[in-house]
């Protein structure tokens, strides 16, 4: 009954709907009330049109961004343009000693490679040091991206280019080239893969600032102003020159040297050897290749008498012409001796001429343990020296100084320290007595007036280098004195310590010289590590090869250093009859 009662009543009937009553009753309504219009219309339409106005502008600005480059917008270069460049390194002659080169990396988006094992034995043929597991390996990954070789040569990426592989590309990069490769290595430092700085002045240059303008983005890939050394190249090639020749002639484990100018601290040239080829930094990690002038420590030997004999004189206790026993004693069960003794009581000169140990030692005594320990440290020698190259050792000294220990100390034996610190303190006893911190960077003397600190007075130095001419003329420093340039200052041989012992077979030998010593300008510092007897030499001593070196680098290097040779009377008559 009731399906034949539906098909005959019409549907609407039953889905028509039914308006609801408010609470009075009242029926209401279910269409929408039509939107009644904006009361304040133009400002509504103002607001609209403004909101539209700028970010129509906004829009079309970076339509004009993405459309246009800007090659000086450090934003845009920083991201297609790969690694920023850094900044050259130059002399203070403006030749460049480091500089960024274009390369090519090589790399992968492994999801494009449609034959892992061909692409592999493809580019095996390109580059066969590679290693096929690992280059398999990475382009049969799900990665997106992943790199097979850095720093690729033209002709490389000209061959793989040429192999025509999907999913092989390059992207351009810098590399740092050291034109003058090994010459000033120490020096420069060098970089890592991606071009930061991690020795050297390379590291110097990025904690500086250059690091923090790389990550924040204000480093372009525009122009930068070169960083100017105070390195001398011709100089430094003489210096490194003369100690690769010394370890060959002398059969020695190594050598180093510098040449500083006393009057601004800066350093001219600076080299050890055996070195390494900052244009393949690994090999900077190998142990022989330390930087001895100035992370290596030493026991500098007999040139320390340099210093103990200016803390005699600068104290007031001792005169020049003050006579010293020199008869071996005894202390703290050591007996103090001598190398060569004379058998007789020697003068202040005399003692710093022969070498006298025992005489060092008894100005110490005088001086006493204290006022020597004082003496030291106001010279800088028993602190890590500062300067801008990163790699500078700390010196060692005794935990407790004895009688002994000064005794000891006053020839050379029981404070380790580096060729760096004993350069800086020997050109401040050579300089009128100031101290002057050391710097690879240039400094004019006007820079540095502003900065040194008296550490002896000028009687001091003034006897000083009186003593340094002696024994440059007539003492162990002969070897080191070419003709026409007069070089005054002191040898040191030290016994090094084998199995807790010194040993007499194995030295450290050192000469520290100035010139020209009338009024010194450059002081030149040079080390040997257990050379052996040359020719006919009749011993191994430092005056037979330390000195035979610096006098070859001042023989060499003091024409381009500004220092005319002088012969004395019979050179200028010689000059005026031509």
């Amino acid at each position: 009954m009731i399906a034949p009662l539906l098909r005959r009543t019409p549907l609407r009937r039953f889905l028509a709907p039914v308006s609801p009553s408010d609470a009075s009753g009242t029926r209401r309504s279910l269409r929408p009330r039509r939107a009644e219009p904006p009361r304040n219309r133009p400002r509504f339409l103002i607001a609209v049109g403004l909101f539209c106005a700028i970010y129509g502008v906004i829009g079309a600005r970076l339509v004009v961004w993405g459309a246009i480059s800007d090659p000086t917008d450090p934003f845009q270069t920083s991201g297609i343009g790969g690694p920023i460049t850094r900044p050259d390194l130059v002399d203070r002659n403006g030749e460049v000693l480091a500089t960024d080169i274009k390369t090519a990396s090589l790399f992968a988006e492994p999801r494009r490679i449609v034959d892992a094992d061909e692409a592999t034995e493809a580019l095996m043929t390109v580059l066969p040091d590679l290693n096929p597991k690992v280059v398999h390996a990475r382009l049969s990954s799900k990665a997106g991206f992943a790199w097979l070789r850095r720093e690729l040569t033209p002709r490389q990426q000209q061959e793989i280019l040429a192999l025509g592989i999907p999913g092989i590309g390059f992207r351009n990069e810098k590399k740092r080239f050291y034109p003058g490769g090994p010459t000033a290595a120490h020096v420069l430092g060098a970089v890592n893969i991606d071009n930061q700085g991690i020795a050297g002045m390379e590291k110097y240059v990025d904690d500086s600032g250059f690091r923090a303008l790389q990550s924040s983005g204000f480093a372009s890939n525009g122009d930068l102003e070169p960083v100017k050394l105070s390195l001398d190249l011709r100089v430094q090639h003489i210096v490194r020159d003369e100690l690769v020749a010394g370890v060959e002639r002398y059969k020695a484990i190594a050598a180093g040297g510098l040449v500083m100018d006393v009057e601004t601290g800066e350093i001219i040239a600076m080299a050890s050897v055996p070195d390494y080829d900052p244009n393949t930094p690994g090999d900077a990690l190998k142990k022989e290749n330390l930087n001895r002038v100035s992370a290596g420590t030493f026991e500098m030997g007999s040139t320390f008498k340099i210093f103990t004999t200016a803390m005699a004189l600068d104290s007031g206790k001792v005169k020049v012409t003050d006579i010293f026993d020199t008869t071996p004693f005894r202390v703290a069960g050591f007996t103090i001796k001598e190398f060569h003794g004379k058998g007789r009581p020697l003068s202040v000169p005399e003692i710093f001429e022969y070498s006298s140990n025992v005489g060092s030692a008894r100005e110490a005594d005088l001086i006493g343990i204290d006022g020597h320990k004082e003496f030291l440290t106001r010279m800088g020698l028993l602190s890590k020296v500062k300067t801008e190259l990163p790699e500078v050792a700390m010196p060692t000294q005794p935990k407790v100084w004895k009688k002994i220990n000064s005794m000891t100390i006053a020839f050379g034996h029981g404070v380790s320290t580096t060729p760096l610190n004993t350069a800086v303190a020997a050109a401040a006893i050579a300089n009128g007595g100031w101290y002057i911190p050391p710097t690879f960077l240039p400094r004019t003397k006007e820079e540095a007036d502003k900065i040194k600190v008296r550490v002896v007075a000028q009687h001091t130095s003034d006897d000083m280098r009186g003593i340094f001419r002696l024994n440059g003329e007539q003492g162990s420093g002969k070897r080191a004195n070419p003709p026409g340039y007069h070089v005054g200052g002191k040898t040191g041989t030290a016994e090094k310590v084998v199995n807790g012992r010194y040993s007499k077979d194995s030295r450290f030998n050192a000469y520290v010289g100035a010139f020209p010593i009338e009024k010194p300008r450059y002081l030149v510092v040079t080390i040997i590590d257990e050379p052996k007897r040359f020719e006919k030499d009749p011993n191994a001593t430092a005056g037979f090869n330390a000195g035979v070196m610096v006098g070859n680098i001042v023989r060499r290097a003091a024409t381009f250093l500004n220092v005319k040779p002088d012969f004395g009377d019979t050179g200028r008559q010689l000059l005026v009859s031509y």
